[in-house]
Order: C-alpha cells, then sequence, then structure tokens
C-alpha cells in the first residue's frame, strides 16, 4: 500500500520472515547518504535492533562484525567502507532535552544515523529524515511482522524511489536477487549488482534528470550540453552498439519511464592497474581499435528504442562545446581566484568559436562522450575488439570522431605518458587510413588537440564545480593531470592563439 500527503511519503510491506526483512533493509542501505538520519520505530521486540545489527553489518560488508544493541551506552559509532553510521537508542532518555547531549551534532553531514525510539525525541528530530515503524502480527506467527516506510521532508521522494525500485524487480524477476551497491561515479546515477540463481546482473538507477536553472536563452545548460535526461539514449545505443559488434551490455529489463534498467554484468575488469592506477598499453591498444571500427563507417542519427519509438542523437553543436569551454571562467577561474574582464571572455570565446568550427564542419559520427578508463572493462574470454565492454555512452551524440580519441588518450583519471599517447594516435590514425585512403591524417591530429584542449577546459571547470557546488572535493585530485594534458595540447600550432589566451588569463595549476 502506497499513501502520500503534503511532505511525506508512506508504503507497507509485509515481512513474512527473514529474507523479507534483508529485503527491505538492502533498499534502505543502497538509498543512504552521509547526512542521512533513519529512526526505528516500534514496539519492544518488534525488530528494532535486529534490522539495524542487519544494515550496519551489510554496509561494512561483514556480517560477523559484533553490534551490540545501544540500550545502555545510548550511541555507538561505526566506521565503515562508505561512511560513518551512528547507532543510537533513546529509550533511557527521560526527554527530549537530552538529546543534544549525545552530540548527534558533532556528526553533522558525515555519517548516516540510526535512531531507535524516536518518539523519546519528541518534536526535537529533524524534518527531513526516513523512519521504519515495525510492528508485531502474532496471528500471522511469531516472526511475522510489518513495516510502514514513511520518507519525511525531502525524504519523501527518496522514499517514492525505494518503492518503485521494489516494484521494478519484483515485475521483472530479479525481486529475490542479492544487491550489493557498486561505487559510482560524479552524476546522479546509482548501480548494484544482482546476484540471481548463480548469475549476476547490474540494476542501473537512474532517475529523471531535473532541469537546473535556465543559463542562456532560457535552456539549462544539461539542454544545451546535450546532456541525457533519461535511460531511452543508453538504450538506444546500448542495442545500436551491440548490433553492430560492440561490447556494449544487454539489456534485460526496462522500465523507461522509471529510469531503471537491469543490465548484462561485464564484470570488474579494467584496462588499468595498481594504484596509482596505470594504463594497460595492451589493453588501450584495444580500446583505440575499437574506436577506429566505430569510425570507419556511417552510423545512423535515428535509432530504434522499442516499436514505435526510435531516438534521435543530439549533435554535438558549437553551442554546446562552447557552453562546456565556459566552464572553465565560470568554476575554474573562481577556484583560483583569478578574475577577468567582460572584453577578455568575449576573446575567449572567439578564439573558441574560431578553433571549434572545423571540428563542428567535419564528418559526424557517434561521440560516445565519456569513453575512458572508468566506462572501459576488460573481457579476456572474448576476441578482437569485443574485449572491450562498453559503459557510460547515454550522452552520446553525434560529432567529430577525434572527441572519443581525446577522452581516452589524455584519461583525466590515469596518467598517459606522452610517448603512450604518440603511438596510440598513430596506431589510430593507421586504422583508419587503411580503411579508408582518403581519411586525412594531419587534419584528424589537428581536430584531436583542439578537442583534447577543449575537453581539458571543460574537465577543469566540471572539477571545480564538483568541490564548490556538489561538496565532492576528491576530484580535485586529479585536476593537476588534466592542466598537464591541457599544456600538452595547446602547444599544437594551430592553437597558438587560444594558448597565448590562456597563459595570459589563467592561472598554472601545479601538481
Amino acid at each position: 500500500m502506497f499513501l502520500s500527503s503534503p511532505g511525506a511519503y508512506s508504503f507497507t510491506v509485509a515481512l513474512e520472515d527473514e529474507q523479507a526483512t534483508r529485503r527491505l533493509m538492502v533498499d534502505v542501505a543502497g538509498m543512504l547518504e552521509p547526512g542521512d538520519l533513519v529512526t526505528l520505530s516500534g514496539d519492544l521486540g518488534a525488530g528494532k535492533t535486529t534490522f539495524a545489527r542487519a544494515l550496519i553489518r551489510h554496509l561494512s560488508g561483514d556480517d560477523t562484525i559484533e553490534v551490540p544493541s545501544p540500550t545502555f551506552t545510548l550511541m555507538q559509532t561505526y566506521e565503515l567502507p562508505r561512511f560513518s553510521v551512528v547507532h543510537a537508542d533513546l529509550y533511557r532518555l527521560s526527554g527530549p532535552g537530552e538529546l543534544a547531549e549525545l552530540g548527534f551534532e558533532e556528526f553533522g553531514d558525515t555519517a548516516v544515523t540510526l535512531i531507535e525510539w524516536p518518539d523519546r525525541a519528541g518534536n526535537s528530530l529533524p524534518a527531513n529524515r526516513l523512519d521504519i515503524a515495525l510492528t508485531l502480527s502474532p496471528p500471522q506467527g511469531p516472526g511475522f511482522r510489518n513495516a510502514r516506510v514513511t520518507g519525511y521532508g525531502t525524504f519523501a521522494a527518496r522514499a517514492e524511489r525505494i518503492a518503485r525500485i521494489r516494484g521494478f524487480l519484483e515485475r521483472s524477476g530479479f525481486g529475490s536477487a542479492e544487491r550489493r551497491r557498486i561505487q559510482g561515479d560524479a552524476s546522479t546515477r546509482s548501480y548494484e549488482r544482482l546476484s540471481l540463481d548463480g548469475a549476476t546482473y547490474i540494476l542501473m538507477n537512474s532517475p529523471k534528470r531535473p532541469d537546473g536553472p535556465p543559463v542562456r536563452d532560457g535552456k539549462p545548460y544539461s539542454a544545451i550540453a546535450h546532456l541525457a535526461e533519461s535511460v531511452t539514449p543508453f538504450i538506444a545505443m546500448a542495442r545500436a552498439l551491440a548490433e553492430r559488434g560492440f561490447s556494449a551490455p544487454a539489456i534485460f529489463a526496462a522500465d523507461r519511464e522509471a529510469g531503471l534498467l537491469v543490465l548484462e554484468d561485464l564484470g570488474n575488469e579494467l584496462v588499468v592497474d595498481g594504484e596509482p592506477p596505470k594504463p594497460i598499453e595492451a589493453r588501450y591498444e584495444v580500446a583505440a581499435d575499437v574506436l577506429a571500427a566505430l569510425h570507419r563507417e556511417p552510423l545512423p542519427e535515428v535509432l530504434p528504442v522499442e516499436p514505435g519509438v526510435d531516438y534521435r542523437l543530439p549533435r554535438y553543436d558549437l553551442d554546446a562545446m562552447l557552453i562546456e569551454a565556459e566552464l572553465l571562467p565560470d568554476w575554474y577561474l573562481p577556484k583560483m581566484r583569478a578574475e577577468i574582464s567582460d572584453a577578455a571572455r568575449a576573446e575567449y570565446l572567439a578564439l573558441w568559436r574560431e578553433a571549434l568550427t572545423p571540428a563542428v564542419e567535419a564528418p559526424m559520427t557517434w561521440v560516445l562522450r565519456d569513453y575512458h578508463s572508468p566506462n572501459l572493462l576488460w573481457l579476456p574470454e572474448r576476441e578482437g575488439i569485443q574485449r572491450i565492454g562498453l559503459l557510460d555512452f547515454q550522452d552520446a551524440v553525434m560529432g567529430p570522431a577525434a572527441y572519443d580519441v581525446a577522452s581516452l588518450l589524455q584519461d583525466a583519471r590515469v596518467d598517459v605518458p606522452e610517448m603512450m599517447e604518440i603511438a596510440l594516435l598513430s596506431r589510430y590514425t593507421r586504422a583508419r587510413m587503411k580503411a579508408d585512403a582518403t581519411f586525412d591524417a594531419p587534419a584528424f591530429v589537428r581536430l584531436y588537440a583542439t578537442l583534447a584542449a577543449q575537453r581539458a577546459t571543460k574537465i577543469l571547470g566540471i572539477f571545480a564545480r564538483l568541490e564548490r557546488r556538489d561538496g565532492k572535493p576528491q576530484y580535485l585530485r586529479h585536476m593537476p593531470r588534466v592542466w598537464a594534458y591541457l599544456q600538452r595540447s595547446l602547444a599544437h600550432p594551430a592553437l597558438a592563439a587560444l594558448a597565448a589566451w590562456y597563459r595570459a588569463n589563467v592561472p598554472a595549476l601545479n601538481a
């Protein structure tokens, strides 16, 4: 049963056995983030501590970890891989006034807090929280419980999302699958590995992207840059790539409206190795071969999604490339405490407009757009170019082939040595010339340098934005590498005017 009211969303679940209780726990665990508050309500013996213990063990990845009841200690803290968890029991509090003495405010946005007996706190709890109310049902057996899950405030939408995912998995035959969250990227998407009957699958949870504020001509950044707002582009591209012999994941279940997919699990073997990760050259060679194979034949702009539904790939036009380049003055320069005049900004855009015009006028192909090590998997059991598994291509556009080559060879998260970059670029151009005698290698290299510089410029802005706007400072560690790539690309003679503008206006970023 589902109920909604202003500022709240509820659904109820019958927990007929321990397996059903564990499933609900996994549902909750998959959506938790630092700063979240989960309250556990119910009478004595209803299973509040049992639920909390299972949740903490699941998040720790260790089913043997000791999780004692905090009834007498009032509060226990656990340092777990994704975040800290604070487990509190308010049963012994005499009133809400004692709540502050426990020191919850010390954890702020760094931990998930689980509170048993939240009624002891009166009206002192935050408005944004998830409540799980457990009740016994003796007529249906000693282990039977009913759970009512309620999201208050900002948790209302997340509670509704839990219910939608449960329903989707049940309808598609994956309701009883074991679920384990996978480390995600910088996007709003999340992923889980599903285990069912000895096989594994990937659950992709990609709710529709909300429009941001208008930034130009009444359009948000995502619309101008042609970023996917639903899973429809992913479905279209996955099927189109697979039909042409590339290793995109098969789709076993889909709810396009909800943004939920069950995908083939391509494993977790990467094209990089070590810590910090370094490119495995033999695997990067195959990744370059994949692009050469993809780019040697004309590719359609309109792709089938399902009967009666087609998807048209947007064109990677000049407006999209320029709005991405503007991330540098909008986010990177403020981070570096640098300012530019309106005249300098106008000159910057004019230089980029001139530099990018050949890219916009170049023959168009599928640009996967995030073709780099986090989205490439190694599949040693397959042959040829099928040894590279492809992920994260929902933002694909029609544009210049050089963009994805630059994305691979100037990987923002991995140091690709310059000599390896040159060797792999030569490998790609030789393959293109072998397939097409009219392929213009020098013109392609010029486009490569231009788009590599544009991409590095964009990424510097994105990483600065992730820190300042989204509270994700971990991406800053990659910025010196991206800065070095930018200098490498700006050294091309065709970009001399842009290079001079950067030297005059952009502070250097040292490692």
